[in-house]
């Protein structure tokens, strides 16, 4: 597959909104613009004002635009592990053509099939990615394409998301007048950029702590297993110091970029910087060691917590250590205190692009890298996805040149989108019936079995 173009990766942070444009040349990523805006409307993660956010991604794009000097339609965006489900799934159908050489179509058809799932009324499929096809029998092919047979199966998993979470992202690209190719699973995508195929495929835990919430993921077997989010993040210890110098929070940030430490052990008692006090004319001067108390003690409980989830699923038993990345891990000593928080192997990854040297970027960038290197099949599998989201952008694109939609009527085409998705819309479906007990006991040890082989 031929990836050379144009890919634009939107990071919409709770603390800022990232935009990274980037040009594929015969294999090789070439980063030509980079914007960044403060986010606003965003609250841990989530959408909360589709208006501000809207604002936000235009004023990021804007600036990404006129370093590229280009002008940005298409956007790849990011979707945060909040409330993520992970499920195996399989669909198996029989070849179409009479000659029974497996055809894109087939591989369409098969992903289709795969999707046919009961799926509660506040969720929706994000996206598949799958594991391998069997051919008659014949496992662990990579693109059954060109090949004959007359059973083709797949094996994959799908992610699911709040439907609301959703919504709100594409409402706010549409209403900044972009168009969104597809969303992606933000941890899907940072490890392809922060991990190593050696940590991809053995076994490593992700973290990336950003500013309104931290996420831990668990990488093995180049698949994304486990994700755990924690509601506290970079503004939080932000806060702890504005709470307890009494100072200002946009003082209390500058302090943090600064002077800040996340290791006590490191800071210095002697050296003291002054700070404004609220009330107060003149300055009090506070140590780097008292500083470093107030950050490490927020840093410690955050860790803590995915920790105890990490270590709920022997995520630590694997050997790829643990790394770490997003804009807090920019304080110094961060990955020494890791470490012996966690007891094994913690590094940093920061980009090393030109323009994107700060571990603030890891997330755009790995957008970016992403979906520029999907194959032929990953497109094709993704497809019965892709299509709703293209129909949902067409339908707000036109809702908005209109001006006459309000936000009641918008909402709407979110319920054809989800019936959209159902692969199989030919086919009658009858009413929902209550599942017998038995069934339920049956998909629910279905699913332990596939987290108990995890990390096998």
């Amino acid at each position: 597959m031929d990836n050379s173009g144009i890919y634009v990766g939107l990071d919409i942070g709770t603390t800022s909104i990232k935009v990274i444009i980037a040009e594929s040349v015969q294999g090789q990523l070439n980063i030509i613009g980079v914007g960044s805006d403060r986010s606003r409307g965003m609250n841990r993660g989530i959408v909360v004002d589709i208006d501000q956010v809207a604002t936000s991604i235009q004023n990021a794009v804007h600036q990404a635009e006129q370093k590229a000097n280009v002008s940005i339609t298409n956007v790849y965006a990011g979707i945060p592990a909040d409330m993520l489900s992970i499920e195996p799934c399989q669909g198996m159908i029989a070849v179409s053509d009479e000659s029974k050489e497996i055809t894109d179509q087939d591989v369409q058809n098969v992903a289709a099939a795969a999707l046919i799932r009961n799926l509660p009324p506040e969720r929706e499929i994000v996206d598949l990615v799958p594991d391998e096809f069997i051919v008659d029998g014949f496992d662990g092919i990579k693109d059954p394409r060109g090949m004959i047979g007359v059973r083709l199966e797949m094996h994959g998993i799908v992610f699911t998301s709040p439907k609301t979470v959703i919504h709100n992202i594409k409402k706010s690209i549409a209403k900044a007048g972009l168009n969104l190719k597809n969303l992606v699973v933000n941890p899907l995508a940072l490890g392809k950029v922060a991990l190593t195929d050696g940590e991809q495929d053995f076994g490593t835990i992700l973290i990336d702590l950003g500013g309104g919430q931290s996420t831990a993921a668990v990488i093995h077997d180049h698949k994304l297993k486990f994700t755990q989010v924690d509601q506290e993040g970079g503004e939080y210890i932000t806060k702890d110091i504005s709470i307890v110098l009494n100072t200002s929070f946009e003082n209390a940030e500058k302090l943090k970029r600064d002077y800040g430490d996340a290791d006590v052990q490191a800071a210095s008692d002697d050296e003291e910087f002054p700070v404004d006090i609220v009330g107060q004319n003149d300055s009090v001067m506070v140590s780097e060691k008292y500083l470093a108390e107030i950050i490490e003690a927020r840093l410690e409980q955050i860790l803590t917590r995915l920790g105890k989830s990490l270590a709920a699923v022997n995520a630590f038993d694997l050997p790829g250590g643990v790394v770490l990345t997003g804009g807090v891990t920019a304080l110094p000593n961060i990955a020494k205190f890791a470490a012996e928080l966690y007891h094994r192997g913690v590094k940093i990854y920061i980009p090393d692009q030109m323009g994107l040297r700060h571990p603030s970027f890891s997330q755009a960038f790995g957008l970016v890298t992403y979906v520029s290197q999907l194959s032929e099949v990953d497109v094709l599998v993704h497809s019965p996805i892709s299509s709703a989201s293209a129909d949902y952008s067409q339908t707000m694109a036109q809702a908005n040149a209109a001006k006459t939609t309000s936000y009641q009527t918008v909402a709407q085409p979110q319920q054809t989108v989800v019936e959209d998705q159902d692969p199989t819309p030919k086919t009658p479906q009858p009413e929902p019936k209550p599942k017998p007990e038995k069934k339920k006991k049956k998909r629910s040890e279905g699913f332990k079995r596939f987290l108990n082989n995890f990390f096998e």
